[in-house]
């Protein structure tokens, strides 16, 4: 009952609990109007309340499971006094938690089904779903350790569910006292520190060693590279200790989390079962100082419960809540958004790491009106309130990860989103791997071992002037007078890296063997105890000046930057092309740029980066093969790639089933690992039909900076 993996989870009562006690409406008949709904989402000003006219398939199709309700097959079938059927273990466990209504018409029930114990309702070979999914597997084991909830004259599971929500979002859950952040605490560390742990590392490399004296160099390439620290927890596990869950969870930042869900009547069935399934993965994955809510919207929206701590007793409610999600009404992307953002500036508490999913299957179809190829951005705007535009006055940093769902999302507006908050956007082409997907995003979410972080540069030589900082996603300031810039990086994931390409034109200059450019610094808040943590002088970047030039040679890792760059960049004209009509054109751009990559030279010394950026752009050219392959994938395909390189974090594109190919970078090791866990732990064996690509960062080893 649980995960509502289309079928019955047993989970032990309370010793307290009356079968006959009442109970308020339960959370599927509160956020649908019946569970095997029109899977076409269309708009409906019942929003998500529940229909009462009847389904003719209401007697072949048990509406909480969604499976097929036979005589003969081994399941016993209850028909209620309203005449709506259920197969028996189904509404024996919803009954089981006090929902005595019918989750079709809601009619309150004088007569419920028996109350079995487990070892009558699993008795005999281990059920199945209609997806394949094992009854008593290895999550299910792990689902059932979980204490029944405790009855608390303070805390009524019921209240989750009311009809009337506040008009403040302020009853948001009480910190927990053994994880708050010290305030105030700064800290300052020199160039010396740069190996210390939770400290950012710097580096920096130049486009060549030496520039002649007599000549001078416009556009000159300086790379700056970032490296966030590893968590303690991983630096434990990398000197072969042993990791308690309690050091687990004192070794990160907790997060509070608002997960925004589409259950739209497109979502019905599998769609829906797949959720709840990814969705219990992340509720078990987080700790007792972490905090959720989850929003659920169709033709409106609603909270299914206020930002809790994933205490076990929290985790328990979460389950259930997620579990009486039901599909119904049409795609109102904005109402579910605004409520979600509403939860996050309205919360009386705050954790240092916060952020919104959003996952969709659908099209708004409340805000939108149409879009513009011109200006695609504007038109999607109104779909994210304001204040947490990454630009906007009130400098909010709540990023949105937004996750489109099948064929029939718009991938331009969950772009959009996830562009203007800062967060990215993924495209879930195959169902099966919509687990791992989230997984990858949590696995990022949480290992934030640096927020607020920016780097300035500034000109060391007189006669220097910055031309151009390229830094992606990123926000980059040049002052008026060209001699100091900077980068507004934000949060970094435990060891996740970050390049920006700075060029400077350099002047002909015979005074000295040596000309100092740049002197590079950073500063962060340590989320851990809210700490900043400044870097000064973090590096000074110098080149030789001879009088005779010798061999030129070019930095691989600035070269392969470039091609990042370059490679971005032609993704961007590709899909501005195919916008407008033009595949062929599209393709032919993706086709030179990645003929140019293949002949520079970190390409030819075979750079796994660019490498992986050719493999991509071949793969973005076959799914610009013709307009309906465009329309269906390579839409998401080609967006999911530009979020990803132009925020260098990882995202899930495509079926994601070759793990061969190395076509996605940016992933971390705390990504890695989660994935990982995704993959081998819910279901015991795993399956390569559900597999997220396993990438890793690039470059591996990097040769010594100049």
């Amino acid at each position: 009952m649980a995960l509502g993996l289309n079928k019955c989870l047993y989970v032990p009562p309370n010793d307290t609990e009356q079968p006959d006690s009442s109970s308020s409406p339960s959370p599927a008949g509160l956020l649908s109007r019946s569970s095997h709904g029109s899977t076409t989402p269309t708009p409906s000003s019942s929003g998500l309340r529940l229909s009462k006219s009847p389904n003719n398939n209401n007697k072949r199709t048990c509406a909480i499971c969604l499976t097929a309700m036979k005589t003969g097959q081994g399941h016993a079938i209850f028909m209620a006094e309203c005449s709506h059927s259920f197969h028996f273990h189904c509404i024996a466990s919803n009954v089981k938690h006090g929902n005595q209504i019918c989750p079709v018409c809601r009619a309150k029930w004088k007569e419920i089904p028996f109350q079995r114990s487990v070892s009558d309702v699993t008795h005999g070979k281990p059920r199945t779903s209609a997806l394949g999914w094992p009854q008593d597997d290895a999550w299910m084991t792990v689902l059932r350790r979980l204490p029944p909830a405790r009855t608390d004259a303070s805390r009524h599971i019921s209240s989750l569910y009311q009809a009337n929500e506040p008009s403040i979002f302020d009853d948001d859950e009480d910190l927990d006292p053994q994880h708050e952040t010290a305030e105030g605490k700064e800290s300052t560390k020199d160039a010396g520190d740069v190996n210390s742990v939770r400290t950012v590392e710097v580096l920096t490399y130049t486009e060549v060693s030496a520039v002649p004296k007599s000549v001078s160099y416009n556009n000159f390439n300086i790379l700056i590279h970032l490296k966030a620290p590893l968590t303690s927890g991983r630096q434990n596990r990398n000197q072969n200790q042993a990791e308690s869950p309690q050091s687990s969870q004192d070794s990160r930042a907790p997060v509070d989390l608002v997960t925004v869900l589409d259950v739209s009547g497109s979502m019905s069935g599998t769609k829906l079962a797949l959720v709840k399934r990814a969705m219990g993965f992340v509720i078990q994955n987080l700790c007792p100082s972490d905090r959720l809510s989850v929003i659920a919207f169709s033709s409106t929206a609603r909270r299914l419960f206020p930002l809790r701590r994933m205490t076990e007793t929290g985790k328990l409610d979460a389950l259930q809540a997620v579990n009486s999600l039901v599909s119904s009404g049409g795609t109102n992307i904005a109402e579910g958004l605004r409520k979600g953002v509403k939860v996050m500036t309205d919360r009386k508490w705050k954790n240092p790491v916060c952020s919104i999913i959003l996952l969709s299957d659908g099209q708004d179809t409340y805000t939108v009106s149409g879009t513009s190829v011109a200006c695609p951005r504007a038109d999607y705007k109104s779909l994210l309130p304001t204040s947490i535009h990454r630009n906007g006055s009130t400098g909010l940093q709540i990023p949105v990860h937004a996750f489109g769902f099948g064929s029939d999302h718009d991938a331009a507006s969950m772009h959009s989103i996830s562009e203007i908050s800062g967060g990215t956007f993924s495209f879930i082409e195959a169902e099966g791997v919509i687990q791992d997907a989230f997984a990858q995003c949590i696995g990022g979410l949480l290992s934030v071992v640096a927020q607020e972080l920016q780097v300035k540069v500034e000109c060391l030589h007189p006669r220097l002037e910055i031309g151009s900082i390229k830094a992606g996603g990123y926000k980059a300031n040049i002052m008026a007078n060209a001699i100091m810039g900077s980068v507004d990086v934000g949060d970094l994931y435990a060891e996740e890296e970050r390049d920006f390409l700075v060029t400077v034109n350099i002047p002909v200059d015979g005074t000295s063997d040596e000309m100092s450019l740049l002197k590079v610094s950073c500063a962060y808040r340590d989320p851990m105890t809210e700490g900043m943590v400044t870097l000064e002088e973090a590096s000074h970047v110098k080149i030789q000046r001879p009088e005779i030039a010798g061999t030129r040679v070019v930095s691989i890792e600035v070269d392969k930057q470039r091609n990042r760059l370059h490679a971005a960049e032609a993704m961007a004209e590709a899909r501005a092309a195919a916008e407008s009509g033009d595949l062929a054109r599209a393709v032919s751009v993706l086709e030179s740029c990645g003929k140019a990559l293949s002949e520079t030279a970190s390409t030819q010394a075979g750079d796994r980066l660019c490498i992986a950026l050719c493999a991509e752009l071949k793969e973005m050219q076959d799914r610009m093969a013709s307009r309906r392959v465009y329309e269906t994938s390579g839409r998401a395909y080609i967006l999911s790639g530009l979020s990803s390189h132009s925020w260098q974090r990882a995202t899930a594109r495509g079926d994601s089933t070759d793990s061969a190919n190395l076509m996605q970078a940016y992933q971390t090791p705390s990504m890695v690992d989660m994935v990982t866990q995704s993959q081998t732990m819910v279901f015991g064996t795993p399956s390569s039909q559900r597999k997220l690509r396993q990438t890793l960062s690039f470059p591996a080893v990097r040769p010594r900076p100049r």
